[in-house]
Parts: structure tokens; sequence; C-alpha cells
């Protein structure tokens, strides 16, 4: 029985371990003693990514999206509101495609907004065009 996780630190990417009946409790980073989950996405560039992607054993959603992306703002506050119905079952992360266009490039976004989700360091599942939050949710549990 595997009854600790790793969890990332949204704020100073340090990895946690954590127990896994107490992932609902509020923990805290051991390092900045933030709190592991607030219920909003976590913005990450490429070195972020990778720490988040690698580090965590939850699984990760990932937004690509860019700021000049009309169907991408519509969006983020469902995506918002999404992070606060999946915690702490999982990570929900944004990555700006423009400041990071490596990561776009390596996973071949053609589209955005595209949300990716990953689990043990490899993405399991992929969805483009804007949802809603319940969408989001849903389809984040169907595919986890």
């Amino acid at each position: 029985m595997n009854d600790a996780l790793h969890i990332v630190c949204p704020h100073c990417q340090t990895t946690n371990r954590v127990p896994a009946e107490r992932t609902g409790a509020g923990p805290r980073c051991g390092k900045c003693h933030h709190v592991l989950f607030d219920g909003h996405p976590v913005e990450l560039d490429e070195a972020g990514f990778e720490r988040h992607i690698a580090g965590n054993d939850l699984p990760v959603l990932v937004d690509f999206w860019a700021p000049w992306c009309g169907p991408c703002r519509s969006m983020a506050p469902e995506f918002e509101k999404a992070a606060a119905l999946l915690e702490p079952k999982a990570r929900l992360a944004k990555v700006n495609t423009e400041a990071a266009q490596n990561l776009a490039q390596r996973f071949d976004i053609r589209s955005i907004p595209t949300m990716a989700l990953f689990r043990g360091g490899r993405e399991i599942a992929r969805q483009s065009g804007a949802m809603s939050a319940t969408a989001i949710a849903s389809w984040v549990r169907a595919n986890a």
C-alpha cells in the first residue's frame, strides 16, 4: 500500500511527501510553508513544467494557452473554477505558449486552448477547445 504521495509545491517547486489520507486536510509545503492546494491553477514556465509533470503523483492537467487567444481568455475563469472542483485529486496548471514555445512545439500544440492530462510523467489524454468548469472536471475524472 502506497501511503504517501509526492506533491510539488505550486509556490517554490519543492517536492513534498504527503500521506494520502491528508491531501484534503490543507497540507503545507515543508520548505516554504504555503498550502499545497489553494484551488487555483499554477502558472508554469518550462522548468516548472518539468518539475510538476515528473514530480507529482497526482494527475496534472495543463492548459496550453496564449494571451492573444479569445477562446483561451473566455475559458480562463472556467479553468480557475475547475481547479477548485478537482483539487486535491489533481493539479491544474497553465502554460503560456508564447512564453514557453519549446513546450508548445515539443507537445505539438496546434490549436489553443488545448488541455493535456499527464500522469506519471506521460501525457494520457488531450482535449482542444474551450470547456466549462464542470465539463473540464468531468473530462479529467473520466481520463485520470
